[in-house]
């Protein structure tokens, strides 16, 4: 097999599930200090950051991914052993091979071959991984980010090896995606007896009028190739489980994902309007994983676009669909962000797994990309 496979197997085989990085980012480090990056290793809290240098100045270009996976779930659902790399009919099963193991040896291995063909390249090369993305993703890529503000550290470009073909190698190019707020909700009454609803107050009551306004509102039409922003309800919890109590409070979590028409600060100021206007007795409390980024078009775009199509056999799509990335985080610092990755078909379910042919063709679409635009 390859330098790649043979990377990407020894990376499942450590069970990284996050915020553990199990001695990933110290192999990854290694190979990379002894290509002749600079290597610094930052430890925020219980994650794990590597972040790796060749080269100085601008243009700043980085390749960022994460060594961290999801839990593997119950191992007996697995044909092989989750931790265990297995190639079966061409394709390398484990948990991390699409999400995002692969692309990360990737990285390693373009780099290398990158600074060996070019020692005296323009600008700067970077890698930075995290082991804390499918987690809170508090003290990785957000918590680094910060630091490069307090540092002045520029970044120009920004490639996010997240696993985003849809059929094939290079089908789709994502330039953007939706930003993330979620909230828990308490709806505050009074607990009583159902036949006597005067001497209660029902949350439930009180609030369906607040949350059907909530539920059903039009937030916008989409922003170019954004979709229009969606508000889901993910979960209600009222009661004491008898039916002849009235509950003395009610819990509802939501999820917002929007497009740049809005901001975080934006739709709380919104949704807490919303709910005085309807006197509600309430706490509501936030989290906000991300706001939205776009990358127009640019350098950086266009030079993706034309080594895609040159794997691919066709332009691939330009897409700003999926959930969220740590290139979210990149992005504010003024960085155009792209994301370029195996099939997306098997993260985070059994039997994860990417082709082993894809594999062995990312290195080289990861150093073309980065030799158009250092080179």
């Amino acid at each position: 097999m390859s330098d790649v496979f043979d990377l990407t197997c020894a990376l499942i085989a450590r069970p990284s599930v996050t915020p553990d990085d199990a001695g990933c980012q110290q192999l990854i480090g290694g190979r990379l200090a002894a290509a002749g990056f600079h290597c610094e290793h930052l430890r925020l809290g219980e994650v794990d950051n590597l972040w790796a240098t060749h080269g100085s100045g601008a243009p700043v270009l980085v390749l960022l991914g994460h060594t961290d996976v999801v839990p593997s779930g119950p191992a007996e659902q697995w044909a092989s052993e989750p931790f265990t790399p297995v190639v079966r009919e061409g394709v390398l099963y484990g948990r991390g091979a699409a999400d995002m193991k692969g692309s990360v040896a990737a990285f390693v291995v373009a780099a290398e071959q990158f600074v060996a063909a070019h020692p005296q390249h323009p600008g700067t090369l970077a890698v930075l991984l995290t082991s804390d993305e499918e987690g809170d993703a508090i003290d990785g890529v957000r918590h680094v980010a910060r630091l490069f503000r307090e540092r002045g550290q520029g970044i120009d470009w920004c490639i996010t090896g997240e696993p985003s073909s849809t059929a094939r190698l290079g089908d789709l190019l994502r330039v953007g995606r939706r930003g993330s707020l979620s909230a828990k909700l308490r709806v505050k009454g009074v607990q009583g007896h159902v036949a006597y609803p005067d001497k209660a107050r029902n949350p439930i009551h009180l609030a369906a009028s607040a949350l059907a306004e909530l539920t059903a509102r039009h937030w916008d039409d989409g922003y170019e190739s954004f979709p229009p922003t969606s508000l889901q309800v993910s979960n209600i919890n009222a009661g004491t489980g008898a039916n002849n109590v009235i509950p003395g409070e009610l819990q509802v979590m939501f999820n917002l994902r929007y497009n740049p028409h809005w901001n975080a600060d934006q739709l709380e100021a919104e949704i807490t309007a919303l709910l005085d206007r309807h006197h509600l007795d309430y706490e509501l409390n936030w989290h906000r994983s991300g706001e939205p980024f776009y990358t127009p078009e640019g350098r950086l775009r266009s030079v993706a676009r034309e080594v895609l199509a040159g794997f691919a056999g066709t332009p691939p799509e330009e897409s700003t669909g999926g959930g969220t990335s740590d290139a979210r985080f990149i992005a504010p610092l003024g960085a155009q962000c792209i994301e370029v990755g195996p099939v997306n078909a098997s993260i985070h379910q059994v039997d994860e797994n990417v082709r082993v042919a894809d594999l062995e063709a990312l290195p080289a679409l990861y150093q073309r990309l980065i030799e158009r635009l250092l080179a």
